[in-house]
């Protein structure tokens, strides 16, 4: 049922379509873009939807559309009437007409970037009438407020209504550049890594306590550079002027990385992947869901640092 300050009578479903378009689009000139209409229809038609609900939906702001109160408890019944057209359409149109529309998926920066990206080009030329949107970025993504259809974290998540799975396992090491090592110190043992400069994530600002290694494995080593990306980090140790932990499957684009001290510093970390349960029933969804744990299972040797090629699944 629409709370307060809202009334469902006589809304035109088409104009809560382009609703939502502009919530995902952030702003009404992009909408109108991705739709395909001109950016007065979208105006006019947002502005019909806000007197037919007598309330305003959103902020019209420099940096774009910003939901109100209200606007936000519209954008909740419109994702739940849009789940259940979908399961509708895909229940009473037959096989021909599921595998169709597009799917969001969220994920870390570093496996968004360097594994899934690759392996989503394969994806949408298997499905070619599903277009995929990659939302990558150094945060957990929120699936509560329907930033993505399903995502990729580092962490499982608690909440129940989510259909959750363990997708893989990977591992991190300690990495450095060979150039470095042979101009630098000897590292024998972690104390040594006192007299290196080691590259980390910025701690107050990190996202998760998993990302924290430098407090156990290099508690006393100066740390010139943090960032929030572990791409940055990534490319820091490239230049040869410093260690960083990284994931085996990002140092393994680099053949003049090689890990240090490795039988001492082996960190095992879990992938999961999520899915609100409705979004979960969409057969677009289902598909990438599988998709992603046939490329994760095939690729385990590479997750886990026994590989330096990534498997690709035509």
């Amino acid at each position: 049922m629409i709370q307060a300050g809202l009334s469902p009578a006589g809304i035109n479903w088409d104009n809560l379509r382009l609703f939502l378009a502009v919530v995902r689009a952030q702003s009404a000139q992009e909408a109108a873009r991705r739709l395909n209409v001109d950016h007065s229809t979208v105006t006019r038609r947002l502005h019909r939807l806000e007197k037919e609900l007598g309330t305003q939906l959103f902020e019209r702001t420099p940096a774009g559309h910003v939901l109100t109160a209200a606007g936000h408890r519209l954008l909740e019944h419109v994702e739940r009437i849009e789940s259940t057209v979908a399961l509708l359409d895909e229940d009473i149109g037959g096989d021909s007409q599921m595998l169709t529309g597009h799917v969001r998926l969220g994920a870390t920066e570093g496996f968004g970037s360097f594994f899934l990206a690759p392996h989503l080009s394969h994806f949408c030329d298997r499905h070619p009438a599903i277009s995929v949107e990659l939302l990558v970025v150094p945060r957990f993504i929120n699936l509560s407020q329907r930033e993505a259809d399903l995502a990729i974290n580092i962490e499982r998540p608690r909440s129940n209504s989510q259909v959750v799975s363990k997708l893989a396992p990977y591992r991190l090491q300690l990495y450095a550049c060979t150039g470095y090592l042979a101009s630098h110190p000897g590292i024998r043992c972690k104390a040594d890594l006192a007299e290196h400069r080691l590259f980390g994530y910025v701690d107050e600002l990190s996202f998760s306590p998993e990302l924290r290694y430098l407090e156990t494995i290099a508690p006393h080593a100066p740390t010139p550079l943090r960032s929030t990306s572990i791409v940055a980090q990534y490319s820091a140790v490239r230049e040869g002027q410093g260690l960083a932990v990284l994931p085996c499957f990002l140092a393994a684009q680099c053949a003049d990385l090689v890990p240090v001290l490795p039988a001492e510093i082996d960190l095992i970390r879990t992938f999961w992947i999520a899915a609100p349960s409705e979004r979960r029933e969409l057969a677009r969804v289902r598909a990438l869901w599988e998709y992603l744990r046939e490329a994760t299972e095939r690729n385990q040797a590479f997750l886990m640092g026994e590989s330096r090629t990534l498997q690709r699944i035509d």
